[in-house]
């Protein structure tokens, strides 16, 4: 079993693509370091060495940010930006889209799935008919 910066990688799948499970790991850093520890990229995890994944794990340590460590400094950056009261900063504190994105409508996944019903706000009739 590969074990990977905390993360167990899935066996059957090529190493290129097995890296990206690994938080701050695409495509192409995985190709890169890939190619620096010299390992085929179509080869599939299961089928690594102690040795293979030793190295990769020795590169990803010295040369990447990955999991925990991105983790808490994005983590970090934010609160910083809320400390300083910028403007990006209080977009995240109020769970508003922090990019320039309109907020009228298409900002459900940021906001929850808020959805006003059409007649709320409307008075009731006074009358039954």
């Amino acid at each position: 079993m590969a074990r990977i910066s905390g993360i167990n990688l899935p066996l059957n799948k090529r190493a290129e693509i097995g890296l990206t499970y690994i938080f701050g790991i695409g495509k192409s850093t995985s190709n890169k370091i890939l190619e620096t520890v010299k390992i085929d990229k179509n080869k599939l995890i299961k089928d690594l060495s102690e040795g293979e994944v030793e190295k990769v794990r020795s590169i990803i340590e010295k040369n990447y940010k990955a999991e925990g460590v991105l983790k808490r400094q994005i983590l970090d950056n934010i609160k910083r930006l809320k400390q300083i009261n910028s403007y990006r900063g209080t977009r995240h504190s109020k769970r508003l889209p922090v990019r320039g994105q309109r907020t009228k409508t298409n900002s459900r996944t940021i906001r929850g799935n808020v959805r006003k019903k059409g007649a709320s706000g409307k008075k009731a009739s006074g009358k039954k008919v």
